[in-house]
């Protein structure tokens, strides 16, 4: 059974090229620690919904576009000796601040998860 962060995120559609960047100086960090898979993907069929939807989630603005990405480890113990790691990795540190993401990270959502079926 595997592990996986999922992560949620309104990006501004003119700011994808950077997040694109970002997203694969972050993957090779995750990757490079341990990581089993880091995947980043943008919104295709994506609507609103009458309650709840990924653009209602992420209170997406017009100009936005959702993003959902996820990293896969072997288990929660394995996800936290990555991050820990990760998080102290100097090819993170000016995308960690705040005022230097593409994208309002006040408005992302994220989490950790235990997979219960593998096929």
């Amino acid at each position: 059974m595997y592990y996986v962060d999922g992560f949620v995120i309104p990006l501004p559609k003119k700011n994808i090229a950077a997040y694109r960047r970002m997203a694969k100086t972050a993957g090779k960090v995750w990757r490079d620690h341990g990581a089993l898979e880091y995947v980043e993907c943008i919104a295709d069929d994506v609507k609103p919904g009458k309650h709840t939807s990924f653009p209602q989630s992420v209170k997406l603005k017009a100009g936005e576009i959702v993003i959902f990405s996820y990293i896969v480890f072997k288990s929660r113990a394995h996800r936290d000796r990555v991050n820990a790691k990760v998080m102290k990795d100097p090819r993170l540190a000016k995308m960690m601040n705040p005022k230097a993401m593409p994208f309002d990270g006040k408005r992302m959502f994220f989490g950790g998860f235990k997979s219960i079926v593998e096929l």
